[in-house]
């Protein structure tokens, strides 16, 4: 599907599910934190992934991406969480944004975990203790063990490949600019104007927080891939190989075009975390 989505498509949200939300909060606290775990048909991991967050203490959204597997059934018997459903398949970058817009009702920064299984939830603690150090961050979990046969190949090249277009796009040096496992401050974010809908979310957002000067601290946590282990990824090396360097030459050529004042004003327009590519 393209990464161009309808607004019914992008923001629609199980009307049922989505009344499990707090009500908003007013007033920022520099600690307050809410979990966001965008889920794709991965019906074999989301439950021990998310009640595994939930032991974290923070309210934990989780935002199903269209599923069409088990996943929702699984979802919703799980209490304690905060659901929400997108009526068809948007991309991960649109989960995590909806996720982001939700949770910003009641936190001022999201802990992103992947559903797939390949992250320790309980390590979140550690990228909250590297967020609540010095100025607000971008904190990225820096994958450790990420080489030898057990690792998926796509995994390996992706991380390199990414890494190097990263910095080209005026990201800064980065060592897992791939990884789910972040922490966002939230208000910051929203400022970035990131237009991509699927992977290249997480991408660009370490990109435009360059431009922006917003920092990105990299934390070192665990990441299980098993031989045999059940895991499920939606990376598909051709059709994301194309859509990455879509991305990377669009930030390039504003990198290199544009000047960095009108870049920052471009990021700091109103509403443009929900404009649409």
């Amino acid at each position: 599907m393209s990464d161009m989505m309808s607004p019914d498509a992008y923001h629609i949200a199980d009307p049922v599910l989505a009344d499990t939300l707090p009500e908003r909060q007013d007033g920022h606290s520099r600690g307050r934190f809410a979990v966001v775990i965008p889920v794709y048909n991965h019906a074999l991991n989301i439950e021990r992934v998310a009640r595994q967050a939930l032991k974290l203490g923070f309210p934990v959204v989780v935002v199903d991406d269209g599923s069409t597997d088990q996943t929702a059934d699984i979802v919703r018997r799980i209490p304690g969480l905060h659901r929400l459903r997108h009526a068809v398949n948007a991309g991960k970058g649109a989960a995590l944004r909806t996720g982001f817009e939700a949770a910003a009702a009641f936190a001022d920064w999201a802990i992103t975990i992947d559903a797939d299984g390949q992250h320790r939830p309980e390590e979140a603690e550690r990228l909250v203790a590297a967020a609540l150090e010095g100025p607000r961050a971008i904190v990225v979990g820096q994958r450790q063990g990420m080489v030898g046969h057990h690792v998926p190949w796509t995994s390996r090249f992706g991380r390199g490949f990414s890494n190097f277009w990263v910095r080209a796009s005026g990201g800064g040096k980065r060592t897992d600019s791939q990884s789910g496992f972040r922490i966002y401050p939230l208000p910051e974010v929203f400022g970035l104007n990131v237009k991509a809908r699927r992977f290249q979310f997480e991408v660009e957002v370490l990109a435009k927080a360059g431009w922006q000067g917003l920092p990105v601290k990299e934390v070192p946590v665990s990441v299980d891939y098993h031989p045999g282990a059940p895991r499920i990824s939606h990376f598909r090396p051709f059709v994301d190989f194309c859509r990455n360097s879509a991305t990377f030459s669009r930030l390039i050529f504003q990198r290199l075009l544009v000047p960095r004042s009108i870049r920052k004003r471009w990021q700091k327009m109103p509403g443009g975390v929900k404009e649409r590519s």
